[in-house]
């Protein structure tokens, strides 16, 4: 992949003048469709060798641009806040929105990069894992991903250094790690070369670029850039798109799942009181642990309107400390949410280590409400499935325990629910015209819960499915689930567990 950029290319002074002014202005004039049609991102990651560029490149292009609209994204070194959650949740939080350009430094190719241990290929590869999934991601939502990398050879790389290093005004960026990659140049470029190899997609491609002449450089990769762009804008409009995809196939014998799960169970308002104080101790317990503080747990609650979300919440957080926990209700996404992929509004809130976040509704809605009302494309709820897979994988690999409730009641149990909150003063808020309207569609969001279980109850975020026509029974339910669940994590050898 190195190959192409070995070539010598050098543009003299007043052939780049006169280039970058022309390019200047078509940037801008892409630069500004891109921001009026807001229908998509710009993220230019930027790698190479030490000191072929890159800083030099994201000057330029914020120079040649309107800087109102760009961001530099620049990770170093995890801080304490980072270090705390998943790996990937520092780069989610700094997407750029549509209509936005990102210019993304230590991305999150910074780790295979710079910091691999050739001991230990397997976490190489699950961070390749990793990066392919989130690219592709991005890229189905509509995202343009221009990935560079800035080549030196082994000769110019040491020459770039010398240089460098021999002007004491420049002498501080040449650091231990350049030296070490210049000393070890052969195995880091066949590594760098298997890394892009293997995260080189069709919609996210490298494009490798000669890094030596500064002229060279800063016209090859403006010119892509703006050839992408303007590409991507001359597409047919992203929200336009309906791409089909091949529909789910009902089960053999047409059951659905959730049609065979037991809705009534006997239990006393009496019998309820006394396990609950039980339970909540239990809990209260185990998230004063120490063992907790290398911990965080993200708790989901779904089901049917009128099932008792909302109760069992409550009982969930009257036993815990107050400053420990945040509840999130998700309802439809907001301009700011909107101009973002989908999961991005989850991930921001994905919590520290000893902390616990509750979901009351949660990124199934892709599966759920956005299918049967169809505000999502077919193709889009069905890369859902994977894409929310992954996206708990990743927590569970950074130890976030993830527990995960569907509450079920009868039809008739939930008329009865809403014609109550129809006549109960302190309960109306709780019903709604769009609660009546979904009522409508009970057969398909039975049909949607049953897909969705199915697909996304996995060994590390399995669905605890549980009938809620007694109240009481689901939220001792709940709280027996969510004790199991942490206790289970105690329990675990984690020498045997390989974290991301």
């Amino acid at each position: 992949m190195f190959e192409s950029a070995e070539l010598g290319h050098e543009i003299d002074k007043a052939t780049y003048r006169q280039q970058e002014a022309e390019l200047r202005e078509a940037l801008l004039a892409a630069q500004l469709a891109l921001k009026q049609r807001s229908e998509f991102p710009v993220i230019i990651v930027l790698a190479g060798m030490p000191s072929a560029g890159k800083g030099e490149i994201a000057n330029l292009l914020t120079e040649w641009m309107d800087p109102r609209h760009i961001s530099t994204l620049a990770f170093d070194a995890s801080n304490d806040e980072e270090a705390a959650r998943p790996p990937f949740w520092r780069f989610w939080r700094a997407l750029p929105p549509k209509g936005n350009i990102g210019i993304v430094f230590g991305s999150w190719y910074a780790d295979p990069l710079w910091h691999w241990n050739r001991k230990d290929s397997v976490q190489v590869e699950r961070r390749i894992e990793r990066i392919v999934r989130l690219e592709k991601l991005l890229t189905d939502d509509g995202a343009l991903v221009l990935k560079f990398w800035l080549h030196l050879s082994k000769d110019r790389l040491k020459k770039r250094l010398k240089q460098l290093a021999a002007d004491p005004r420049t002498a501080w960026r040449v650091t231990k790690d350049d030296k070490r990659v210049l000393k070890e140049y052969d195995g880091h470029s066949a590594h760098y070369q298997y890394l892009l190899t293997h995260t080189n997609q069709a919609d996210s491609a490298w494009r490798v670029v000669e890094g030596w002449d500064a002229n060279y450089r800063a016209l090859s990769v403006g010119r892509q850039v703006l050839e992408a762009i303007q590409h991507h804008l001359a597409r047919e409009s992203v929200r336009q798109r309906r791409i089909e995809a091949a529909p789910l196939q009902p089960s053999i014998d047409g059951v659905r799942l959730l049609d065979t799960l037991k809705l009534g169970h006997a239990l006393t308002k009496d019998a309820h009181k006394a396990k609950l104080e039980l339970l909540q101790g239990r809990l209260n317990g185990l998230v004063r642990d120490p063992r907790f503080a290398k911990h965080a747990v993200v708790a989901v609650f779904e089901g049917m309107d009128a099932a008792g979300k909302g109760g069992a919440i409550r009982r969930v957080t009257a036993a815990l400390d107050a400053r420990q926990y945040r509840v999130v209700p998700i309802a439809a996404p907001s301009d700011e949410e909107r101009a973002q992929p989908y999961l991005w509004r989850f991930w921001r809130h994905v919590p520290a280590r000893g902390r616990l976040v509750i979901f009351d509704r949660s990124w199934y809605g892709r599966v759920l409400v956005e299918r049967v009302e169809g505000f999502a494309a077919q193709a889009e709820w069905l890369r859902a499935y994977t894409e929310i897979n992954d996206f708990e994988a990743q927590l569970d690999d950074a130890g976030v325990i993830v527990v995960k409730f569907w509450l079920a009641v009868s039809k008739d149990e939930q008329l009865a629910r809403f014609k109550e909150r129809e006549v109960v003063e302190w309960k109306r808020f709780k019903i709604t015209d769009e609660d009546w309207r979904n009522r409508e569609k009970w057969d398909d969001y039975i049909a949607a819960g049953s897909d969705m279980i199915e697909r996304t109850s996995t060994p590390f975020a399995p669905w605890h499915l549980i009938g809620a026509n007694n109240k009481y029974h689901a939220r001792i339910q709940v709280l027996e689930a969510l004790c199991d669940a942490i206790e289970s994590r105690f329990q675990q050898k984690t020498s045997g567990k390989q974290k991301d």
